[in-house]
């Protein structure tokens, strides 16, 4: 049996709609560097490996990634995520967020962006394409380096539903015996 349904705000969608985990952006150009929060990216492509994302054009970090070219995608696990909402409640022009949250980092091989060493994963990215950057601060990245912890396999990232709500992703369900990649996202 089908459960009823109720009507629901437009804009309270993003609980339903968020694509991916909460990362953490870090950028550096002149001298300066940021952390930012960001719930919302996507992946565009697999080759070249390309990501849409939204900077707010009033965030520090819009600047120093527009100037500089470059950031780096930092994923955390559940175990940081009062730092995932300090960095995101607070401004790089405020305070460096790196020293408030006790962010350890490491040199990045192909951007000048620092790594966050407690994250599972650091991607390097270079922007790919700016074309809709003025219009509506959506930056197309390139991943031109990646990083990852070799354990956990399935990391427990944090996912962003509204109203300072996260959930975390849940236990792997595996289809392999089913899966077919030329019919995926297709609409057959």
């Amino acid at each position: 049996m089908t459960a009823a349904k109720i009507d629901l705000p437009v804009h309270r969608i993003r609980a339903y709609m968020e694509p991916g985990p909460i990362v953490l952006v870090t950028s550096a150009h002149d001298g300066e560097r940021n952390v930012m929060t960001m719930g919302w990216h996507l992946v565009m492509e697999f080759s070249p490996s390309l990501i849409g994302c939204v900077i707010a054009g009033g965030n520090h970090s819009f600047d120093l990634v527009r100037a500089s070219g470059e950031c780096v995608i930092n994923i955390p696990t559940v175990s940081m995520v009062d730092a995932v909402v300090g960095i995101g409640n607070s401004s790089g022009r405020d305070v460096d967020k790196f020293a408030h949250f006790g962010l350890a980092t490491d040199r990045a091989v192909e951007v000048a962006a620092p790594l966050l060493r407690d994250c599972h994963a650091n991607l390097e990215c270079r922007i790919f394409d700016d074309a809709l950057v003025d219009r509506y601060n959506f930056f197309i990245l390139e991943v031109v380096r990646a990083h990852v912890a070799r354990t956990p396999k399935n990391p427990e990232t944090l996912h962003y539903t509204g109203d300072g709500v996260f959930v975390r992703a849940g236990r792997t369900i595996s289809r392999r015996a089913d899966f077919r990649p030329a019919l995926l996202g297709n609409g057959r």
